[in-house]
């Protein structure tokens, strides 16, 4: 297929989950409003940054500042950072969803929302992937897991997935572009892949590599891991059946089995968009699929809070006390700040000396 058939400079976000309605609309961008699946992308994102922002900055406040400094504690916190980041840039996804795809934040906005899109994805599976090697390991080789699993040494690892999620992440810095496109009724600006200004094998070569790419590393390898981890863990776990391991691991495995429930449609669709390239019979699936898998993958960022509430006693309960806790003492403030209120209004009606001698 040639280029002038198939509009690749509205490139979809295949490298950074960022769906591109415009690289799938061989028509216009005339339509003033989103359509159905449109809809419901907006729908979903919002209610993912409602849930996401308070739910993962609850989780961060207990694992960072209140619980105990533990290994398996750091896993969690730094998987709540790394959702919470990308939520609180939702509302920029939003924005450009709401107005059929125009991009009013400019370049350097475009880029970093693509950035932190990719680095979410890259350190969550990064993180989930240590989570369940790190469980495996401390049941079925505690005496190895005693002598080397440290919270510097856990930290320092840490620093390595960061940093790692970062790199791969980081072409998004480099092709992640906008376009000033102009139609009948309005002028729009795009965010999008900027792979080539016109060689089409570049395009397609570029877009092939960071897609597999994305496949392999925040996908394929973590889950062949994962399956593997957990397989022997519960195999272990049959020997040791104790009520406070069965919650942990059906807390880990719960939140395992919703980030692949949620990021397996869309690597399914990334794949297949490939074939378009050459083939545009997918096209209309494509149309209808992407925006409703890249929602349901951003959805996995809210997630996380929500199966430490239902499954997680320990969470439930210090969430419980915290909000407690909270409100006694903005009753107790404000009850305070009333009779201190009262005791000034009082103070000021009492006569003054200079005023009783007058």
């Amino acid at each position: 297929m040639e280029n002038s058939d198939f509009p690749l400079y509205g490139s979809e976000d295949n490298y950074s989950n960022v769906y591109d309605y415009y690289e799938f609309d061989d028509t216009s961008h005339d339509a003033v409003y989103p359509n159905a699946p449109h809809i419901m992308s907006i729908v979903i994102y919002s209610l993912a940054f409602i849930l996401g922002v308070p739910g993962n900055a609850l989780v961060i406040w207990f694992t960072g500042f209140r619980w105990e400094k533990t290994v398996s504690t750091l896993w969690f916190l730094n998987l709540a950072i790394a959702d919470f980041i990308f939520v609180l840039f939702l509302p920029l996804h939003i924005t450009y969803v709401a107005t059929n795809f125009h991009w009013p934040f400019g370049k350097y906005f475009c880029k970093m929302n693509s950035f932190i899109a990719g680095l979410n994805m890259f350190a969550s599976v990064f993180f989930l992937t240590v989570i369940g090697l790190d469980r495996y390991l401390f049941l079925a080789h505690t005496r190895f897991i005693h002598k080397h699993r440290t919270l510097k040494k856990s930290l320092i690892v840490s620093g390595i997935f960061w940093i790692s999620a970062a790199i791969i992440a980081a072409p998004a810095l480099y092709y992640r572009d906008t376009k000033e496109i102009k139609e009948i009724s309005r002028s729009v600006i795009i965010c999008y892949n900027n792979f080539h200004e016109y060689e089409h094998s570049v395009i397609v070569r570029t877009h092939t590599s960071l897609t597999i790419l994305r496949f392999l590393i925040g996908y394929l390898f973590p889950l062949i891991t994962m399956v593997v981890c957990y397989t022997l863990l519960a195999i272990s776990m049959k020997g040791k059946n104790t009520l406070a391991s069965s919650k942990f691991f059906w807390t880990v495995f719960a939140i395992v089995v919703a980030f692949f429930a949620c990021w397996t449609p869309y690597h399914i669709f990334s794949l297949l968009e490939l074939m378009v390239h050459h083939n545009d019979e997918f096209l209309e699936v494509l149309k209808y699929g992407m925006p409703i898998s890249t929602s349901l993958a951003f959805m996995n960022s809210c997630l996380n809070p929500i199966i430490y509430v239902l499954i997680s006693k320990v969470f439930r309960v210090q969430l419980e006390d915290s909000v407690a806790k909270i409100f006694k003492n903005t009753l107790r403030d404000i009850s305070y700040t009333g009779v201190k209120s009262d005791q000034l209004v009082d103070s000021k009606s009492i006569p003054t000396v200079c005023e009783t001698v007058s």
